[in-house]
C-alpha cells in the first residue's frame, strides 16, 4: 500500500464517525448493564424530590428575592452525581470486566466506540433530564403559590411559555448531558471506577467549597466563573442575572468546554494506549 493511501486507511480506521454496528453494540452492552436502569430511574425519582422538598420548606413574605424557577430545579446538583456515575460506568465497567478488549478488537475503529458511547449516554440523560426537569417546575407551578409565591408577591405562576424559566429548564437538561460527557471523558483517562467518579464529584462539589474561603473577591470572582458547576448552575438564574460573574449561556459554555476537554484528552488517551 502507498503511503498516501496507508495513510487514508489510517484516518479511515480512527475516524470518530458512527456506524450503525458499534451503535447497536453499544446499546446492547449499555442496556444489559444492571445498574443502568436503576441509577437513571434513581436520578429522576431524587432530582424530583429535592426539588419538591425546596419548593415546599420555602416560604415569601413582601419583598422577598428568592429565585423560585432555580428553586424548583434544585434537585439537579444531587441528581448530576448519579449522571455521572452512570457515564462513568458505561467506561469503566469494561476495563474492570476486561471486556475492553474484545471491544476494540471487533471494533478497532477506537474513536467510533467513544463516540458512540458518548451519543447513547447523552440520548439517555437527555430523556430522563427532560422528564425530570418538566415534572421539577410543575411541581414548583403547585406548590410555590401555596408558600406564598404569588403574583401579590411579585411571582407569577412557573410556566414554561416564560423566557427566562424556558432557558433556566432546557438549560438545566443541557447541564446534566454536559455532566455525562464530562465524566465519561473523564472514566476514559483514568479508566478506574472509584477514581474517576471521585475525580468528577471533585471537581463539581469540592472547588465551589474552594471559592468560598478564597477572600480576594478578584480571584473569588475568577474561581466561580472558572468552575464547572457554579459556572454551568448560571442557566438557573432567572433573578439579578446581571450581578452573575458569567451571563447563563457563558456559565453552560465553560461546563462544556470542561466536558470538550476532558473527551479530547481521552480520546486522544484511547488512541495511544493499549486497552
Amino acid at each position: 500500500m502507498s503511503p498516501p493511501a496507508a495513510g487514508l486507511s489510517r484516518a479511515r480506521r480512527d475516524s470518530p464517525a458512527l456506524h450503525a454496528p458499534t451503535l447497536h453494540a453499544e446499546w446492547t452492552k449499555l442496556r444489559t448493564l444492571a445498574s443502568t436502569g436503576w441509577l437513571l430511574l434513581t436520578v429522576a425519582v431524587l432530582t424530583i424530590a429535592v426539588s419538591t422538598g425546596a419548593d415546599a420548606s420555602a416560604t415569601c413574605q413582601s419583598g422577598c428575592q428568592a429565585d423560585a424557577a432555580k428553586l424548583s430545579l434544585s434537585g439537579v446538583q444531587l441528581g448530576q452525581a448519579i449522571v455521572a456515575i452512570i457515564a462513568v460506568l458505561a467506561v469503566s465497567n469494561e476495563y474492570s470486566s476486561g471486556m475492553i478488549k474484545i471491544t476494540l478488537t471487533a471494533m478497532p475503529r477506537r474513536l467510533t466506540v467513544l463516540a458512540a458511547k458518548a451519543a447513547l449516554i447523552s440520548g439517555l440523560v437527555l430523556a430522563v433530564g427532560a422528564v425530570t426537569v418538566l415534572v421539577s417546575v410543575l411541581a414548583g407551578r403547585l406548590i410555590l403559590p401555596g408558600r406564598g409565591f404569588t403574583p401579590a408577591h411579585g411571582y407569577p405562576p412557573l410556566s414554561l411559555g416564560d423566557g427566562p424559566v424556558l432557558r433556566a429548564a432546557c438549560g438545566s437538561v443541557l447541564y446534566l448531558v454536559l455532566i455525562a460527557l464530562l465524566s465519561l471523558g473523564v472514566a476514559t483517562i483514568v479508566r478506574e471506577s472509584a477514581v474517576a467518579i471521585g475525580l468528577v464529584l471533585g471537581l463539581l462539589y469540592l472547588f465551589p467549597v474552594v471559592t468560598s474561603v478564597v477572600s480576594n473577591p478578584h480571584w473569588h470572582r475568577h474561581l466561580e466563573q472558572i468552575g464547572p458547576m457554579t459556572a454551568g448552575l448560571y442557566i438557573q438564574d432567572t433573578v439579578d442575572v446581571q450581578a452573575l460573574p458569567l451571563t447563563p449561556w457563558q456559565g453552560l459554555g465553560v461546563l462544556a468546554l470542561w466536558a470538550v476537554g476532558a473527551l479530547a484528552v481521552g480520546a486522544l488517551l484511547l488512541r495511544l494506549r493499549d486497552a
